[in-house]
């Protein structure tokens, strides 16, 4: 049996609005756990989903598989897509040393 126990999960990056108030806090709280501000969120949201009854009711009905995606999710570019970015990487350089 391993020791080690590893759960690879798919990250993403989404944008959300936030209160300048929570966005304090978030930070706050961050530095009081040592840990990174969006894992904070991450498992503040993760532990409030778990908790919440009716929520859990709630994906249990149709209704949970039909609701329109709100989230902002910011998609990266595929693997294979990155000899695309290499080149566009390369002509911004080449414009920054040209303008020197």
């Amino acid at each position: 049996m391993p020791l080690l126990e590893i759960n690879q999960t798919r990250r993403i990056t989404a944008f959300v609005r936030l209160d300048e108030s929570t966005a304090i806090q978030i930070d706050q709280y961050a530095a009081f756990l040592k840990a990174p501000a969006d894992e904070v969120v991450d498992k503040a949201l993760g532990y409030v989903f778990a908790k919440d009854r009716d929520f859990q009711d709630f994906l249990r009905t149709q209704d949970a598989a039909q609701v329109p995606k709100s989230l902002r999710i910011r998609h990266l570019p595929r693997a294979t897509s990155s000899p695309n970015l290499f080149r566009r990487q390369s002509k911004r350089n080449k414009a920054v040393e040209g303008g020197k």
